[in-house]
């Protein structure tokens, strides 16, 4: 199913399938995600029509005087950055009532707007798509050889190989997932991404529906975000972090305020804690990590660059866990899987744990590599495979270890390590 409008040079998404589906079973679907993700390309994919809210004083006009006007046109219709007419969702509702047929609207947007704007349920007539920054399979980085949907059927996978070095990486994770971005050097991706964080703090949070806010404060939380990244921080630790001493501190209301506000722009998206039923009497830990919605936003707003990183593999070791951790909420979202992560109070730690709607979970270990660092990953998971109650929520179908580089292999007790390179949904 491919739209009119599909631009030239259209890479495609692992989301495309999902958008295919959703317009084959509803009225309208949203493609929604952080600015420059590539969201008005998918939606132009498969649109036969298509407006530009922001596009001219023309359609903005006919936006605040007639906005059902715009609806009408060949179908499936995108509706490009929806959110800024917000009054269009009623007509739009409501047209889909009307005709009663899938696949009319497609809606983009980089933001989540405020619940009053979509106060009337668009239940039963719209589906949603996430679309974020291309993983290392969708911009060819990556091989695909491994395939996520494969280790949660329980299958077995040959061991990749992969080509990039730490270096390679290093370079990955600071040019980013971005579309725009594909090509240019880590030097210029950089440049432009603090460009990018410059008007998420001065303009979009106001335009998002946040709160009356200052840039210079946003900019703060953004630098202390980067700092903490792939981190549970409070919103205390980051008011402390943001204040440095001075006279007015940052109090963790407004860290929260703005936080609210990055994540109804995708800028920032949290990750849960799993709370499966354990054998033992451990307390789980509920708190959210938090990661940006790639890491070279993170390494934007710390204004570092790929010489620093390489130095600092402590660090960068936590801005590849942010890399994978955004691969494979990709590769998961299509495959019907929630992400989490889990933590109790005797101190163990798992990265990732991915359940499928039908019960069938994963676990994984992101490690940079080294003999070490990968037996006490090992560790990690054979210790939650034992301490989680198999009896309610069944075997793991898979026990994984996701490291930057170097050959993949099965490890003991059926470990498998993979290196991301070679992963894919």
């Amino acid at each position: 199913m491919h739209g009119a409008l599909t631009p030239d040079g259209y890479l495609p998404r692992v989301a495309d399938g999902e958008v295919e589906f959703a317009l084959r079973a509803a009225p309208a679907v949203v493609i929604e995600g952080a600015r420059a993700t590539g969201k008005t390309w998918t939606g132009r994919r498969f649109a036969a029509g298509a407006v530009t809210i922001d596009d001219s004083d023309d359609v903005r006009l006919a936006v605040a005087l007639d906005p059902g006007a715009l609806l009408d046109g060949d179908t499936p219709r995108l509706l490009d950055e929806w959110q800024l007419a917000p009054r269009i969702w009623n007509p739009m509702r409501h047209a889909c009532d009307r005709r009663a047929r899938p696949g009319q609207f497609i809606l983009t947007g980089s933001a989540d707007p405020p619940d009053d704007v979509t106060r009337h349920s668009g239940a039963g007539r719209v589906m949603r798509v996430r679309l974020r920054p291309m993983s290392l399979f969708e911009s060819g980085e990556s091989s695909g050889s491994v395939s996520l949907r494969q280790l949660l059927d329980g299958k077995q996978t040959a061991g990749g190989r992969s080509d990039l070095e730490i270096a390679d990486l290093v370079d990955l994770v600071c040019r980013g997932g971005w579309p725009w971005l594909l090509g240019e050097s880590p030097q210029v991706a950089q440049t432009r991404l603090r460009g990018y964080l410059g008007e998420i703090a001065r303009t979009d949070v106001a335009r998002s529906g946040g709160p009356a806010h200052d840039p210079t404060g946003v900019s703060r939380l953004l630098v202390s975000l980067g700092r903490n990244e792939s981190t549970n921080a409070s919103y205390k630790t980051l008011a402390g972090d943001m204040s440095g001493g001075r006279d007015t501190p940052v109090h963790p209301r407004t860290v929260k305020s703005y936080i609210d506000a990055l994540t109804r722009l995708f800028i920032v998206e949290g990750l849960p804690a799993w709370a499966p039923h354990l054998r033992s009497r451990a307390q789980l830990r509920r708190s959210e990590k938090r990661y940006f919605v790639d890491p070279s936003l993170a390494v934007a707003a710390l204004r570092t660059s790929p010489t620093r990183l390489r130095t600092d593999l402590s660090f960068f070791g936590l801005l590849f866990e942010s890399l994978v951790m955004r691969d494979l909420r990709v590769y998961a979202q299509t495959n019907d899987c929630r992400v989490s992560y889990f933590r109790d109070n005797t101190s163990l730690e798992v990265d990732a744990v991915i359940e499928r709607g039908d019960g069938e979970w994963m676990a994984v270990e992101i490690k940079l590599g080294g003999e070490k660092l990968i037996e006490q990953g090992v560790r990690s998971l054979l210790r939650l495979r034992n301490r989680v109650d198999t009896d309610r929520v069944g075997e793991p179908s898979a026990l994984v270890i996701i490291t930057a580089t170097g050959y993949g292999f099965k490890h003991r007790e059926g470990v498998q390590v993979i290196p991301i390179a070679t992963l894919g949904p």
